[in-house]
């Protein structure tokens, strides 16, 4: 009972200290890119840009404006999308969608080159991400119609209203809102995770969740590498698979199919209860992840198979 308490004690104190220093790294990112957006909004720069970024953000049922959070989460990271999502308006559809695509694409060049250390081409990587990250918010938009229009024409006339200081004090009242909400929100997540570490649950859960592998069409030999990367974040487990890699327990076809999966299906603890703040629900947070992740290596095993084939029939 004792060293049950005391492990349940350092855990807790492991978690708080992490979440605390999370929060901090968070806080650093998100006032200043989305105090900047909040301005490139209230000049009415991102209007100027329509006839360049409708068409694509139009394919997926996202105003054009929905550009920069994308941009700038691609590039930096799922805060910094974060960030610049949270001054703009939109609409509870239009950032359902935007969640999904940041959820999958975010922080391409760090992680690209993570999975490159594995053995994975880090172009082949992110192209992939990218090109999954398009076809779930398309899909997704038969089942949430959006209009990519009215909340770009709301936002356009909201700024040419307001003075200078009612955005700078409008942007204050919403980032100490979201701040309030994303602190207590990470602070229980590495909490509870380091709670998990230190009582030894990781890998009864791992075990638990080989039904999940094959549903995801993964190897079983991938369980500890799938589960660091899905709760812990692709930097994280690909340390991990990188050294599993050097060792050599995974074959080359099971390693590709590991990394195109977690790819999409990443951090899937932390971020996604990160957009539960702007009152998005689990359901469009989770499904269409998992769903996308399970197309993608049944499509790889096929491809691989028949390539197979296609190679003993030449020869």
């Amino acid at each position: 009972m004792t060293e049950t308490r005391a492990k349940l004690q350092e855990g807790a104190r492991n978690g708080l200290k992490r979440g605390w220093a999370a929060f901090l790294w968070m806080i650093k990112i998100i006032l200043p890119i989305s105090f900047l957006t909040a301005v490139l909004a209230w000049t009415g720069w991102l209007a100027n840009l329509d006839f360049l970024l409708a068409p694509l953000m139009g394919f997926m049922g996202l105003p054009s404006m929905a550009a920069l959070p994308i941009l700038i989460g691609g590039l930096t990271g799922i805060y910094g999308g974060i960030a610049a999502m949270a001054v703009l308006p939109f609409t509870m559809a239009e950032m359902t969608l935007l969640a999904n695509f940041l959820l999958i694409c975010h922080n391409l060049i760090q992680e690209g080159v993570v999975q490159a250390k594995s053995g994975l081409n880090p172009v082949k990587a992110t192209l992939f991400r990218i090109s999954a990250a398009v076809t779930t918010v398309w899909v997704m938009t038969f089942f949430i119609p959006t209009d990519p229009f009215s909340s770009a024409q709301a936002g356009a006339v909201a700024a040419s209203a307001q003075t200078f200081d009612a955005m700078a004090c409008e942007w204050a009242v919403s980032m100490l809102n979201l701040c309030v909400k994303v602190f207590f929100i990470i602070m229980a997540i590495l909490t509870l995770l380091e709670i998990a570490k230190s009582m030894g649950w990781v890998m009864p859960v791992v075990r638990a969740l080989s039904p999940a592998l094959k549903l995801l069409g993964l190897s079983e030999k991938v369980g500890i590498l799938w589960m660091t990367a899905v709760v812990f974040g692709l930097a994280y487990g690909g340390a991990v698979i990188v050294e599993e890699a050097r060792q050599g327990h995974i074959s080359k076809e099971e390693l590709e199919e590991l990394q195109l999966s977690i790819g999409i299906n990443h951090s899937m603890v932390e971020d996604p209860i990160l957009f539960m703040a702007f009152g998005i629900g689990a359901f469009w947070l989770w499904v269409p992840r998992i769903i996308t992740a399970m197309a993608a290596t049944r499509m790889l095993t096929l491809w691989v198979s028949w390539r197979k084939k296609s190679l003993k029939t030449a020869a």
